[in-house]
């Protein structure tokens, strides 16, 4: 009982948090400029030698996310989860096992919406509450965010920058949102995969089936999956 009412009150914690961050904004200044915004957004890493990154937005599926950490576990695997927030919300124990397991966590934004329409406040607006909730479960500081759809403009890059993100793309796409059929899954996973590459997933049924031969492809061609922030940095 007493673990289930600090959770409770944890969570109302974190609601409160949440809603005075959208009253309130916690914004004041200019939008930051950027010179060239696409020195922010990394569609692959040209640095790594070896690893490549596999990502994976969370919105839903909560069990699913469950299944992959332990796949993911099984192979000695790394990944970068970028969770939304609404989601993350109502999964705090879930996001923090995410963490707690070795994987990167990032930003998805808080309703899942088209980024690429909104000014500099809006998206500072969506980016910012979902970042400060992942900080707050995880008790670390995020540096990725991932506009859903890949859609963007200026104005994310700018906010993005404002909060000390990269915008983070992919160079493959398994369409696994869509796309139920898990061999065709593998296929855009691994296909002539080359080292750098960031792969794009969501926590589908089939992409939970379609994960261990995506995770042998990789160890038998002598690559290694990594986080983004590794890949990246190496």
């Amino acid at each position: 009982m007493k673990n289930k009412v600090i959770a409770v009150v944890t969570n109302l914690v974190i609601c409160t948090v949440i809603v005075a961050t959208a009253v309130v904004g916690l914004y004041s200044g200019n939008a930051v400029t950027v010179s060239d915004n696409s020195d922010n957004v990394y569609y692959s890493s040209a640095q790594s030698k070896n690893s490549v990154s596999l990502m994976f937005n969370v919105y839903q599926n909560t069990e699913i996310v469950y299944g992959i950490l332990d796949t993911l576990d099984e192979y000695g695997a790394k990944a970068t989860f970028f969770i939304g927030g609404s989601w993350a919300d109502d999964n705090v124990d879930c996001v923090r096992e995410i963490f707690e397991r070795g994987h990167e966590v990032a930003s998805h934004g808080y309703f899942h919406k088209d980024h690429s329409t909104m000014d500099y406040d809006e998206n500072f607006m969506e980016i910012e509450p979902s970042v400060r909730l992942i900080n707050m479960i995880c008790g670390t500081e995020i540096s990725l965010f991932a506009p859903p759809s890949g859609a963007y403009n200026d104005y994310t890059v700018n906010a993005c920058v404002s909060l000390g993100l990269k915008v983070i793309m992919w160079s493959r796409d398994t369409i696994d949102w869509r796309d139920s059929d898990t061999d065709l899954i593998i296929s855009r996973a691994t296909n002539n995969l080359q080292a750098g590459e960031f792969v794009l997933m969501h926590p589908t049924e089939s992409t939970f089936k379609a994960l261990p031969s995506i995770l042998n492809y990789i160890r038998n061609t002598q690559l290694e999956a990594v986080t983004v922030s590794q890949c990246i940095g190496e």
